[in-house]
Formats: structure tokens, sequence, C-alpha cells
């Protein structure tokens, strides 16, 4: 089996060939409720390890093949940064990728292992899972292997912001009932505050998880994301978008609205109905909405909002 899939396009990352540390089966330190795999009991190490060499061999072929991409994107079924040569399989593919973009999607457990924290430095891109604050939450949730504290988690997180000089993304998947408390989300605020990052994306279960839980709609999570602070770059990703039902917001509400959150188009086609769009398409006309970006997403926002954080 192949360690290479994809292309596969992406609208926060662009067109992205994924590399899977751990193709052959699951190789996790944690045993997420929500995740789309099997249910297997968390593990401190990996067992099965695919050789760099038919790695870099698999890589090569497919760039050959598919030249258009934008970004080199390192996965597993499983835990990446649990592959035990992957600093060696980051200088290897930085010989090759030229202009191609490096990203990792990492559930963030081996950030405080120096050698790990390291090799996450070489990357273009890293994206992190922040799924709860609190340490019973968090071990409800992503069920990790034995050792692994929420809270040497979050100070790593914070650490490594602050000096990684890419672009840091960060990602928490709520599930109904589990991580999405009111308490909660003041426990996560408080630790994504001191985080220096590009952008939060969060989402909910959106395939059949491993166990039976269940994810939230689009509007819970909007207004869920209305009870962090705006100055976090909050973005929604859900793919049920399509399942919202739309309201109606006057020009005045339109424009509170994206001052609290900035939204993307998606939320906007999604949270407002047609008479709606119409008025917030005349208030970008007029330029009193303008269009920011956050790492390959387009946010809206009043110019009053940009103009305040520039007089800061």
């Amino acid at each position: 089996m192949s360690s290479i899939f994809g292309p596969v396009h992406s609208r926060r990352f662009g067109t992205s060939l994924g590399i899977d540390l751990s193709s052959s089966n699951k190789q996790c330190n944690f045993d997420c409720l929500y995740c789309e795999l099997a249910p297997a009991p968390a593990l401190a190490h990996q067992h099965t390890i695919t050789p760099v060499e038919t790695i870099l061999t698999d890589l090569k072929e497919a760039l050959a093949k598919h030249p258009a991409i934008d970004v080199i994107t390192i996965t597993a079924n499983g835990e990446p940064t649990m592959y035990p040569y992957l600093d060696y399989l980051v200088d290897e593919i930085d010989k090759i990728k030229g202009d191609i973009q490096t990203l990792i999607l990492s559930n963030s457990a081996c950030l405080n292992e120096p050698d790990v924290f390291t090799t996450l430095l070489k990357f273009d891109q890293v994206k992190l899972s922040l799924d709860a604050a609190t340490p019973e939450t968090f071990k409800k949730i992503d069920r990790p292997a034995e050792g692994i504290e929420i809270s040497i988690i979050i100070e790593s997180i914070t650490r490594f912001s602050h000096v990684f000089e890419g672009k840091l993304f960060l990602e928490i998947l709520f599930v109904k009932g589990v991580n999405d408390s009111l308490s909660e989300i003041a426990a996560l605020e408080r630790a994504l505050l001191p985080i220096s990052c590009d952008r939060i994306d969060i989402g909910t279960i959106d395939r059949p998880p491993a166990y039976a839980v269940e994810g939230l709609s689009f509007e819970e999570l909007y207004l869920l994301s209305c009870r962090f602070d705006p100055v976090l770059p909050i973005h929604i990703v859900s793919r049920t978008h399509a399942n919202a039902t739309p309201s109606r917001y006057t020009d005045e509400e339109i424009l509170t609205t994206l001052d609290k959150r900035p939204l993307s188009m998606d939320d906007i086609e999604a949270l407002f109905d047609f008479d709606s769009k119409q008025r917030f398409k005349n208030l970008l006309e007029k330029e009193k909405i303008v269009q920011i970006e956050r790492s390959n997403v387009i946010f809206f926002t009043p110019i009053e909002n940009i103009n305040r954080k520039r007089s800061k």
C-alpha cells in the first residue's frame, strides 16, 4: 500500500498531497470519541514503521505525476509525530519539494518532547489539535495514552507558538454534550488567548465516528464561536453549512455580528436569508464591510473593526 494519497483540494490549505506515516493500521496515542477510524487502544509508540526510503520513493513518483501541488501534508492513521524518523524524513522532503509547502497535522500530544518540538519547527505550516482544556474533558473526548496531560500540551503549544516562524493553525472539534459546555469554552478561551496562531478552526463530527456520539449543528457551532473573545481568529469549519436555517439580519445586525465574529462567505450563505445577503452586498459596496485574509480563508468584518485595531 502506498504511503501517498491525493491530491486533495482544501479551501484552507490548497491542493495537498498527503503522506500517511501509518498506512497499514491505526497507531495513535489518542483514541478519540469522534475518530473516523475504528476504536483502538491508545499507544505510546508506533509498532509498524514504514521505511523513510519507501516514503520518499512514493513521494517522488507522486510529485512527478502531480506537479501542481501547494502543500505536502504529513499525517497518519493515528499520530504522525509518533513516527521515529520524522526529523530525517522532513530534511529529505525539503531537498526535493522545491517551492511546495510542508504541513503536519498533529494532535499535539508529543509536542513536549524536545526532538518533536525541534522537528516541527522545520515545517512551513503546522496544525495542532486542542479539543479540551480541562483534564476531565480531555480524558473523556481524546482518551489519551497513560501519562499524557492536557496542561503539558497547552504549555507546549503556547511555547511553540512564540518561536515557530511558519503558519500555525489550531483545530478544535466539538462533540455534543462532551466539550461544548460553558465552563469548557471558558477554559479553552483561557488556554487560547496566550497562543499566537494564524487561525483557530472549529468544527464538529461530519463522518461516522468511532463511538456513539453526535456533532453540533452549524447554528450551534456559530453560537459557540461567539462565546470566545473576538480577538481570537476563529474560523468555523463545517460540512453542515447546507443544513443551516438562514435568518433575517438588519444592516445594524449584520455589522454587529461581523464585528463580534468575522465570517467567511460560506458562513454568510448559511446564516443570512436572501434579503440579508442583499443588505450585506450593499454594505460591502459602500465599503462599510471589508475583507481580511487569514491564511487562505477570506473573512468579512466592518471597516470600523479594522480602524479600531489599527489605532491600538
